[in-house]
């Protein structure tokens, strides 16, 4: 597998090992004296800072456009119009899409460069290093190899279980396993991360908050667990994150003072609700910051927040538009219709700039003809320490949330629901009315699935959730809630039905050239 099999060096940059080379063919093994890490990693600092990369630049180009064009556009809360990012809308996305291949390949270069830690750093340290140090860093390899399996599972279905590059240094075919054995290294990874990872108490000191902890490990966990139905798993893992306090709602009753909106911009990043999120950076390099101001908002020669001489790449789809009811302060912070007024976001108009804006007409906004534009990871023109710093490229530094803890107060809230139709139990409306108080909402006495559904929809638009969440319902229930949505832009009506295939992404073209193993049955996972 060409692209699973990338180059197995350790590449270092600035006492971080960073993105796994693109250019180079993984079955030849690199030689063992490329990189003295003994030598190097000498320090506790230099060992804590070994993942650095792999919160930013390895995951670029999973999140730069992939992970939009398919989470949210293909889930039907994005529209686009973009030749490049559109091919979900009508699923009509191939093996021989670019972003595609980009997305694909990144989850995988996040597995080569976890398994580098995770099997060689430990030899490769010196004598002062503390072993909790080794120990959480190797922690944070698993959590992120666990995370990136949690992706391919979700999007391809029976992907190759890869523990150690190594060891396909001569088998450069290799096939998928099954799904049930995907879910058992995800489980195992993150249950290692948990074990290894430090305990942590978020606060105000966001600087830090960077970096995941065993509450991070153990929200994931119980996600998956959600997943698969284990519903007595996921509530005991979530419950353990509830009651150690770690994590808290920004702008709920323990953390007034903040509202929805402030978990998405620059001063926020790594607030307390954060449990993982991607920590972009404008270090000088393309593919270390975050591209969302630019692709989100609105960009007409009239108004524009974005950086770029270009934006609104991505709006929101006519299905969203009416998705929040009255009173609910997500709205405004998620979507941007006409007349809504954002005093703080500075904007270009023509040749001048101002700070505060009214949104214009419909016909104005620009966002692909949706008459409307994305506000959430929407920060405006940069504007001193309220946006942080814009690159060469126009991408800024506000984090991308993986999972927040508004996520995990659902996920407990459903996982004591356990597939029945409705539960009045009070710790799962203790969760559930959370987050709807929070978002100016009353709270609810009795609460379904689909109450639940709906309001993970609400709260995590635009944040890559929705298709997933699709993807775990009956098959004709979500076939059904796609058909009925407008696919199209405020001009154009259009509806689409996927078919059973749909829900999971072909293999990329080129590597099933390489590797036609992937296209064969899955077969059974050996553990150790």
């Amino acid at each position: 597998m060409h692209t699973i099999l990338k180059s197995y060096k350790l590449v270092l940059i600035a006492v971080a090992l960073l993105v796994v080379s693109c250019d180079q063919d993984f079955t030849n093994r690199p030689p063992e004296d490329g990189i003295s890490l003994d030598s190097y990693y000498s320090t506790n600092d230099q060992v804590a800072s070994a993942t650095n990369g792999m919160y930013s630049r390895t995951w670029f180009q999973f999140h730069n456009k992939f992970f939009f064009a398919v989470a949210e556009v293909g889930s039907g809360n994005m529209y686009t119009g973009s030749s490049d990012v559109n091919a979900m809308r009508n699923f009509s996305l191939n093996g021989s899409d670019p972003e595609l291949n980009n997305g694909w390949s990144a989850l995988w270069a996040n597995i080569a460069q976890a398994n580098a830690i995770i099997n060689f750093l430990a030899d490769r340290v010196g004598p002062a290093v503390d072993d909790e140090v080794l120990q959480n860093t190797i922690g944070e390899a698993y959590f992120m190899r666990a995370t990136a399996y949690f992706y391919l599972v979700r999007l391809w279905g029976p992907v190759p279980i890869i523990e150690n590059n190594l060891d396909y240094v001569n088998k450069p075919a290799i096939n998928t396993n099954r799904v049930e054995d995907v879910y058992t290294l995800i489980e195992r990874d993150y249950q290692a991360a948990a074990e290894k990872l430090y305990d942590k108490m978020r606060g105000s000191n966001y600087s830090a908050n960077g970096h995941v902890s065993k509450g991070s490990a153990k929200s994931m966990l119980a996600k998956v667990y959600l997943y698969e139905k284990k519903y007595t798993e996921a509530r005991q893992m979530a419950e353990e994150v509830i009651n150690s306090g770690e994590f808290k709602l920004l702008g709920g009753s323990q953390l007034p003072g903040k509202t929805f909106g402030d978990l998405f911009t620059y001063p926020n990043n790594n607030n307390e609700e954060s449990i993982f999120a991607l920590q972009w950076v404008c270090d000088g390099n393309y593919g270390s910051a975050s591209n969302c101001n630019t692709q989100f908002g609105i960009s007409t020669g009239d108004v524009s927040t974005s950086n770029a001489t270009y934006g609104g790449v991505f709006g929101p789809s006519q299905d969203v538009l009416n998705l929040y009811e009255a009173g609910d302060i997500r709205r405004k912070e998620t979507i941007m219709l006409p007349g809504d007024v954002y005093p703080n976001v500075k904007v270009r108009m023509g040749t001048n700039y101002a700070v505060g804006f009214t949104v214009p007409a419909a016909d104005q906004i620009g966002g692909q003809g949706a008459g409307a534009a994305i506000k959430k990871y929407c920060q405006g023109i940069v504007n001193g320490n309220a946006t942080g710093p814009v690159d060469a490229w126009a991408m800024m530094e506000n984090n991308t949330y993986i999972m927040r803890y508004a996520e995990l107060l659902l996920i407990h809230a459903e996982a004591v629901l356990a597939g029945g139709a409705s539960t009045s139990d009070a710790s799962a409306l203790a969760s559930f009315n959370a987050v709807r108080n929070r978002a100016g909402l009353s709270s609810l006495a009795t609460i379904t699935f689909n109450d639940v559904f709906q309001e993970r929809r609400k709260e995590l638009c635009f944040e890559g959730d929705f298709w997933f969440d699709l993807g775990r319902i009956p098959r004709a229930q979500a076939t059904a809630i796609i058909t009925a949505q407008n696919r199209g832009n405020k001009d154009f009506e259009e509806h689409f039905t996927p078919d059973d295939s749909d829900f999971l992404l072909d293999y990329p073209d080129n590597d099933v050239a390489k590797n036609p193993l992937l296209l064969e049955a899955p077969v059974p996972y050996e553990f150790n």
